[in-house]
């Protein structure tokens, strides 16, 4: 099963050390563990593909270890899988969890999209 995700492109004031290449918002923490926890599954693995009118889409899914170049983010007792391929296009993303009575998404707001297609699923960099 993947999921859909929407893609935001934001400015970034300043710029922030941070250890890991992906933070979650704790809506995103919450919907991880409730998902996980149901499926059983270590955690969610983040990947691209080319599709969509803008080039790249996230296609997330359930993942039980990491493959051998993949960076593992742990944040609050929940883990994200990033796959190697992705990895450049996350780094300083903030991951968010967006539900409302038309949709239910995980939303990625990320500094480093050059342009997003009109619906927000496929982006560039």
């Amino acid at each position: 099963m993947t999921f859909g995700a929407t893609v935001r492109a934001v400015t970034r004031s300043r710029l922030i050390p941070t250890r890991a290449a992906l933070t979650l918002t704790p809506a995103a923490v919450r919907k991880v563990a409730d998902i996980t926890g149901r499926q059983k599954c270590e955690g969610l693995k983040i990947s691209v593909k080319t599709r969509g009118c803008n080039g790249l889409t996230y296609v997330l899914d359930y993942c039980d270890y990491a493959a051998k170049f993949d960076e593992v983010v742990e944040q609050d007792g929940v883990k994200i899988f990033i796959d190697s391929k992705a990895l450049m296009t996350l780094i300083g993303t903030e991951m968010d969890y967006s539900s409302n009575k038309l949709t239910s998404e995980f939303v990625f707001n990320n500094p480093n999209v050059k342009g997003t297609c009109g619906c927000g699923e496929s982006f560039s960099v």
